[in-house]
């Protein structure tokens, strides 16, 4: 099959059991405006809060509005080679499955957790289905700030210092946390869920109170929590795009309308900027775009990424701060907007990504998993 001879089935997956459910939303909504009808079938699959597909007329929407009339539950079944989205039916001796779409290309827009932490890329993995993004050890490692931490520290790529406790200890050990915190660093600290983004559950925290009240707030969201050295930083995004051989976008600059790059100011407040390009001097963009580049090969990323910096302002030194595997695709969203800059547009962009998509499946049919002694 080619992308000029026959159209490609695409079912674009979105919403999500995660914090992140209405950003998911956002994304998805620019993504479907732009796949051509003549090149694609496209199939839209909300996922509810709990977990569960639908797809149907203005599944969005309804999605949105937390409403299911007129939509069909869909699933796909864990088989090799089945890529088949199903209906599921009742029947007169229960639940029946009726094909609805053969899927060709799965585009996840799921931001956060069960959509871009590698267990639905897990799935995907056992269909053998081409999905667009990284694969189930990308997903994963970027999805955990601390262990991205950690990845990025052993292939000695700079980040900040900072320190990982879990839920039970903070419930069973707080004051142990709050003296060990005090010794990595002078306030303030930021106080992060591991494994969530879009700023959910992030607090800057410069008094024991705060700190106390930030792990308390994040361990609402996972029960991995990561302390981390606040600095007076600009913050910085780069865009990085591709496979095996990658490409990397200018640098951005955010100046939220906040203190730093909250929720809100990604989403809700207007008075949040973002330059593009960044005004840095030319040694300086290049040496970020090739941290970028470093960090997405680090992981094992696949498809696209938006890596995150932060730059002191005092000192001009520069901190990976995270990678973000499936980033906010809205038409105002720094990623495509960083691609805009640098040549490529939003609609080039989402088939370059579909094109990446089918590529890596070639490349995964070109791997035995089977093997058999001579013997």
């Amino acid at each position: 099959m080619t992308m000029t001879t026959q159209k490609i089935h695409i079912a674009v997956l979105f919403g999500g059991c995660s914090g992140e459910h209405e950003v998911s939303l956002m994304s998805a909504r620019s993504i479907l405006n732009v796949l051509h009808p003549d090149r694609y079938a496209v199939t839209p699959v909300g996922i509810t809060r709990d977990g569960r597909w639908w797809t149907g007329e203005n599944v969005l929407e309804k999605l949105a509005q937390e409403s299911l009339d007129g939509l069909t539950a869909v699933t796909m079944l864990p088989e090799p080679g089945n890529h088949v989205l199903y209906a599921l039916e009742e029947g007169q001796s229960g639940r029946v499955l009726r094909p609805v779409t053969p899927v060709d290309v799965i585009f996840p827009v799921l931001h956060g957790t069960f959509g871009e932490d590698g267990t639905l890329q897990g799935l995907f993995e056992i269909l053998g289905v081409a999905y667009v993004g990284a694969g189930v050890l990308g997903s994963a490692v970027g999805m955990d700030k601390a262990l991205f931490k950690d990845v990025m520290r052993a292939y000695r790529l700079p980040v900040l210092d900072s320190m990982l406790v879990n839920r039970h200890e903070i419930e069973a050990r707080l004051d142990e946390i709050l003296l060990k915190a005090e010794s990595l660093s002078n306030y303030p600290f930021f106080t992060k869920p591991a494994n969530l983004g879009s700023s959910v559950g992030i607090r800057k925290c410069r008094s024991r109170e705060e700190l106390y009240q930030g792990l308390v707030e994040a361990a609402r969201f996972d029960r991995r929590v990561m302390i981390e050295r606040g600095i007076e930083a600009r913050e910085l995004e780069v865009s990085v795009l591709g496979n095996a051989e990658v490409r990397v976008s200018a640098v951005g600059e955010i100046f939220p309308a906040e203190e730093f790059y909250t929720y809100a100011a990604k989403y809700l407040d207007r008075g949040t900027r973002l330059a593009v390009p960044a005004d840095l001097e030319e040694g300086a963009a290049r040496r970020i775009q090739e941290l970028a580049r470093r960090a997405y090969l680090a992981v094992d990323a696949a498809g696209m990424a938006r890596v995150d910096f932060l730059m002191e302002k005092t000192s001009g030194k520069v901190y990976i701060s995270e990678i973000n595997t499936i980033p906010g695709f809205t038409t105002v969203s720094m990623y495509p907007k960083l691609w805009e800059a640098s040549g490529l547009s939003y609609t080039a962009l989402v088939d370059e990504l579909i094109r990446l998509a089918l590529e890596r499946q070639a490349e995964r049919r070109a791997t035995e998993h089977t093997y058999r002694s001579a013997a």
